[in-house]
């Protein structure tokens, strides 16, 4: 009798917590500097969360060592609800694969709330190297050595280098930046032959014929360039890469908040408003369950384990 008494007072309050939520603003946690993708994007998923719930979404740009800074202050914070991580393949995959001693574990200390937009990535070259396909870009390389550049190692850009090298057993080597708009600049005066690159950046420069791109890392091709093959369609059917942002609370926040939470980013993403921005930003929406961003961290985490070690990808 007296442990059905207990039960019955612990499971209201527990509810009661949860139905008061949120009870002050809420902080989003966004582990890069202002002005990033990341950042825009953490700025989008914020202002459609306050809405819902009636509160300020505070973004905080906590940034530093590759994310790692922000991320990890939301695995050490209070799981009330009122502190989430707007993270992203780089912080919850990539990181934990290059960096030894993470003072964070992407699948023990975080539960998922949703997958929020992803996008491919890009391989193009400057049209004086007088490659016009895949193909022949890799059968240039064979004849002599040829750069790629990314926006800095263990990023989107770096991985595609990485992943195209090991199936195709065409060496190239990897010039990463600390600046992404620095290598585009290097790309288009001569001084990198080829760099993989999200679609946005790239955009005018191929709009202008400055730049051709030779192939996009996702599965299907992508919207801003409908033209332009994926990587298995150009004889690379491994090679598959896509950067993605998703939210995500400390572990041990209470279910029916995580519920909540989901259902406010859903909504969030129909609206005509998220899908046309998200669209500007040359990305793609994409939603769902918990458990459906549960499922892709893990299998994202194994594969770019996977990955690391066999193309010998360190943090340096």
């Amino acid at each position: 009798m007296k442990r059905r008494l207990l039960l019955a007072l612990a499971l209201p309050a527990t509810a009661a917590r949860a139905q008061a939520w949120p009870d002050h603003p809420v902080r989003l946690v966004v582990p890069f500097a202002a002005g990033t993708t990341t950042d825009i994007l953490g700025r989008i998923a914020g202002a459609a969360i306050a809405q819902g719930i009636g509160q300020l979404v505070v973004v905080d740009n906590r940034s530093g060592a590759g994310g790692t800074v922000g991320t990890a202050a939301v695995a050490q914070a209070a799981p009330d609800g009122h502190t989430l991580l707007f993270g992203t393949n780089g912080t919850m995959a990539t990181n934990p694969a290059i960096m030894p001693n993470l003072p964070y574990d992407p699948l023990r200390d975080f539960v998922p709330v949703a997958s929020f937009a992803r996008t491919s990535v890009v391989l193009a070259i400057r049209p004086q190297l007088g490659v016009a396909s895949l193909g022949e870009f890799l059968a240039l390389a064979r004849r002599r050595s040829l750069s790629v550049g990314s926006a800095g190692t263990g990023t989107t850009g770096h991985l595609t280098q990485a992943l195209l090298q090991l199936r195709s057993g065409v060496v190239t080597t990897h010039v990463p930046y600390r600046d992404g708009a620095r290598a585009v600049t290097d790309l288009l005066n001569g001084t990198l032959d080829a760099m993989v690159y999200h679609p946005l950046g790239f955009l005018p420069h191929i709009q202008s014929g400055a730049l051709r791109p030779l192939a996009v890392t996702g599965p299907t091709r992508h919207f801003l360039f409908p033209e332009v093959p994926t990587m298995a369609e150009a004889g690379q059917p491994g090679v598959v890469v896509e950067g993605w942002w998703a939210i995500f609370a400390p572990a041990r926040t209470p279910a029916p908040l995580i519920t909540r939470l989901n259902a406010l980013t859903n909504t969030a993403l129909a609206a005509p408003a998220t899908l046309a921005e998200l669209r500007r930003q040359g990305l793609e929406v994409m939603g769902g369950t918990p458990e459906v961003l549960a499922e892709q961290t893990r299998t994202e985490v194994a594969a770019q384990r996977e990955l690391v070690l066999a193309a010998g990808i360190t943090a340096d």
